[in-house]
């Protein structure tokens, strides 16, 4: 089987994990501070707060927000749940925007109109950059200081990637920005993720709900300090940290990346090249943008479920690992019990009626790269 995704391992990442799996520290050692400063320098933004996944820095992402019952966050359904449970997670309603037919990002036209006619305005809103291009961030920070908005960015997919030539990640355009580093994105900590701002006291709120809402700096203590084994914990927190072993592989891994991303937009180009003149639409990359190419989605041009089933199952019947990124949040038993219904969100459905994401890894190699299109042929011709 050919994997939609897979990691990419060298023997200098194993033997970075080796030296900490014989160092003093398994956890809350060197490695962490080392990783997010490593990822701060890398993409220019001054804070970095290494989690256990993406979907944890979103989480306190939000609560650093001050997001909490009564609030509203909105997203775009075509997305993973973690983008939207977030809200849930601080006792927050969530709502959708539906997506831009052409990058599958969430439609700055949509936002505008949806604030335009809001009721109830959001606190934040969270732009994901679907499958590693970046959203149109000048256009929504623009609006989030005429609506009075905060902006994470969920770029779990772009790490790597850039903006009018700005590092994703930097902050330039939103308060707090999350990367992942599950094994199928572009670089890998085994899991894990990482917060980044450019605000001091934010970057500190979410480095003490990583760690049970704890404080061991006495500058900060509450109460008397009674010696020094004290520590306070002044918030409710969670137990959310990274690893040693993790940060080791992803530092480890990040001085691949930008090796990754030149692989990756390789693959894609080559992709377009041998999909030309097929009857799908294929990713299109906006002026002013690098891809991380995280995903390389293909959508047929009809919506029709049975055909769309049938291309997918002989891929997978063929060896070939494809999967469907995504099918729409809002469509979810546990969304639809909130209230949600098809054909709220029609551009983001018909994308997931059409979608498949076909390989995409660095380590792909073009005769299975090859193997990959001839399937995808096949199975359009049937």
């Amino acid at each position: 089987m050919i994997p939609y995704g897979r990691q990419s391992i060298s023997e200098a990442d194993i033997a970075a994990v080796v030296d900490v799996l014989r160092s003093d520290f398994l956890t809350q050692g060197p490695a962490i501070p080392k990783f997010e400063q490593a990822m701060c320098a890398k993409v220019g933004a001054q804070y970095g707060v290494a989690v256990n996944s993406a979907t944890s820095g979103l989480h306190i992402a939000c609560l650093a927000l001050g997001l909490g019952p009564d609030d509203l966050l909105w997203t775009v359904p075509n997305t993973f749940v973690a983008s939207a449970n977030c809200a849930r997670y601080c006792g927050a309603d969530v709502d959708f925007v539906d997506i831009d037919p052409v990058t599958q990002n969430i439609s700055v036209t949509a936002l505008a109109e949806k604030l335009r006619t809001a009721e109830r305005l959001p606190k934040i809103v969270v732009p994901v950059h679907f499958s590693g291009q970046p959203c149109d961030m000048k256009e929504i920070a623009i609006l989030a200081r005429q609506y009075g908005f905060k902006i994470i960015e969920d770029a779990s997919h772009a790490v790597g990637a850039t903006y009018f030539g700005e590092p994703v990640g930097s902050c330039q355009y939103s308060d707090i920005a999350i990367f992942s580093f599950h094994p199928v994105k572009i670089i890998t900590s085994g899991e894990g993720g990482l917060a980044l701002t450019n605000d001091a006291a934010l970057a500190e709120a979410m480095v003490m709900l990583r760690s049970h809402g704890i404080t061991r700096d006495a500058t900060r203590y509450e109460q008397p300090d009674r010696g020094p084994w004290y520590y306070e914990q002044q918030m409710l927190g969670y137990n959310y940290r990274m690893i040693d072993i993790e940060a080791a592989l992803g530092l480890s891994q990040l001085g691949r990346l930008d090796a990754f991303i030149a692989r990756r937009n390789q693959l894609a180009a080559r992709y377009d090249d041998l999909l030309s003149g097929l009857d799908i639409q294929k990713p299109k990359v906006l002026p002013n943008r690098l891809s991380s190419f995280h995903l390389y989605v293909v959508r047929l041009t009809v919506r029709d479920a049975d055909r769309h089933r049938r291309v997918f199952e002989k891929l997978r019947a063929d060896g070939v690992g494809v999967n469907v990124h995504y099918t729409p949040v809002h469509l979810q038993p546990d969304f639809q019990r909130l209230g949600f219904a098809p054909g709220d969100f029609p551009e983001a459905e018909r994308h997931g009626a059409t979608a498949i994401s076909l390989p995409m890894y660095a380590d792909l190699s073009d005769e299975a790269q090859l193997t990959v299109v001839n399937s995808l042929i096949n199975a359009l011709g049937e």
